[in-house]
């Protein structure tokens, strides 16, 4: 039995899932999970990079414990954050995570020589204050030493993957994200990276598309781990990743990648710069098969994670679901809001909110969640028609993938304020979009859409109606 092994890193945790196929269906297994977060060290917010490199190899010998010594592995994580490699490859400096306050100030900088309109027309990104230009200006700031003595860099799941193979590698779905590509060509942007003064011997490594084979295990990891296996690189951005899993009927789905954050989007044969889609907030991120992720990030999970961590995990997030169904509440928050990027107390910045649009007091934890929940639905659904404007599409449904799709409560708002069908699940739709590059580059399945087509018969996916 030919095994596939997805290893998929979240802001919070991670997973390494295997999978395989019975009779046409996709069958996935959890083998190992692991902790993740970002703490305070050398006076900024950092990912625990040994920890996470130990965690990689520590998963796959979990693999092989567990009876799966799989053909081909691939990585994913989130965006925007990298590591700089110096002369000798190896890692210089930490991994200072995108929530970090390092980048304040930093696109004011920016556009007193590059205008961000002009920024956006040629990559396409919707400015957010962690991208990774604005992350690269902020640590050669504080380190001009780098300029010299950095020699590279790699996103978090590339770097992740040269530590397993010895071999460097861009993938375009997630350095699309920072900011720092030309939108159109494929390639890093030339007039980007010299007006924000980063170094050209930053960029010495290629792009390549999701899908391709970066090589084996180097001999070290694969005599470590008990096998050789495969390394191909899926889109290793986790929202490219999970597009790629979502079960769409037709073009008239509306994308909803649903976990930390909330990535609402559609796939494009290419990016949209407009004025009316700068304004609204989008983003052009790239996508397998040449498709762009034309999307808007909302704050997502995030808050409801950060509610759950303050109130001492006293519930679970079914029941904090709960809680805002059964609340009166009549005020929400917009969840597109900056304010709630990294507030001090979540509970604290929701009440202040609220406050500020003279919304009434919330009486209970409840209140709080329904503000929260339904401020979500309505962001979704004002997303949804800003973005039929721009693109002139018209949204039939809207196909929710990840953790988020087992939020029941949410799933039933969302479709009673945007007046469409959701359809929730599979909810491990980034796991599965990483397997699903693997297992095309492999010849398992054809294409993107034999994978996806076979989605519905191996995953619930549950619908959820507008109530009349």
């Amino acid at each position: 039995m030919k095994t596939y092994l997805a290893i998929d890193i979240g802001a919070s945790s991670g997973r390494h899932i295997a999978a395989w196929l019975e009779e046409g269906k996709v069958i996935i297994r959890e083998v190992y999970r692991f902790p993740n977060g970002a703490e305070m060290k050398n006076g900024h917010l950092c990912w625990d990079i040994e920890g996470l490199e130990n965690h990689v190899v520590a998963g796959l010998k979990a693999a092989k414990e567990q009876g799966f010594t799989p053909a081909t592995i691939g990585i994913d994580t989130w965006a925007v954050d990298f590591v700089l490699l110096g002369r000798d490859g190896k890692r210089l400096g930490d991994a200072v995570a995108y929530r970090d306050s390092r980048t304040e100030g930093m696109d004011a900088e920016l556009e007193q020589t590059l205008p961000f309109r002009f920024h956006f027309g040629l990559c396409g990104i919707a400015k957010q204050p962690f991208n990774t230009v604005y992350q690269m200006m902020a640590v050669l700031k504080e380190h001009p030493e780098y300029a010299g003595e950095a020699d590279d860099f790699l996103m978090m799941p590339e770097y992740l993957s040269y530590i397993l193979t010895g071999r460097k590698a861009h993938e375009w779905t997630n350095c699309t994200t920072g900011a720092l590509c030309n939108a159109d060509s494929g390639s890093w942007s030339e007039m980007i990276r010299m007006v924000a003064g980063l170094p050209d011997n930053w960029f010495r490594t290629p792009i390549m598309k999701p899908g391709t084979v970066l090589g084996p295990l180097t001999d070290s990891i694969a005599a470590e781990v008990g096998y050789q296996a495969t390394v191909i690189l899926p889109a290793t951005h986790d929202t490219g990743s999970a597009y790629m899993a979502v079960p769409a009927k037709d073009d008239g789905a509306a994308f909803l990648s649903s976990g930390t954050w909330s990535l609402l989007g559609t796939e494009l044969p290419g990016p949209v710069t407009t004025e009316a889609a700068l304004t609204a907030g989008f983003t052009n991120e790239g996508g397998y098969g040449g498709t762009t992720r034309f999307l808007k990030n909302i704050m997502g999970m995030w808050m409801l994670q950060c509610i759950h961590k303050e109130t001492g995990k006293a519930y679970s997030f079914a029941e904090m679901a709960q809680m805002a169904a059964e609340s009166a509440y009549p005020a929400y928050v917009d969840a597109a809001d900056n304010r709630f990027l990294v507030p001090e107390s979540m509970l604290e910045e929701v009440k202040s909110a609220l406050a500020d649009a003279g919304a009434p007091e919330p009486a209970d934890l409840g209140d709080i969640l329904r503000a929260v929940t339904m401020g979500l639905a309505v962001c979704y659904d004002k997303s949804i028609k800003e973005m039929s404007e721009i693109t002139g599409k018209t949204f039939t449904s809207v196909n929710i993938v990840g953790g988020g799709s087992a939020n029941v409560v949410l799933n039933q708002m969302t479709a009673d304020v945007t007046g469409l069908p959701v359809y929730a699940g599979p909810t491990e739709g980034t796991a599965l979009g990483n397997l699903a590059a693997q297992m095309i580059a492999d010849g398992a399945f054809e294409d993107l859409a034999a994978f996806r087509a076979a989605l519905p018969g191996s995953f619930a996916i549950t619908e959820y109606l507008p109530k009349a």
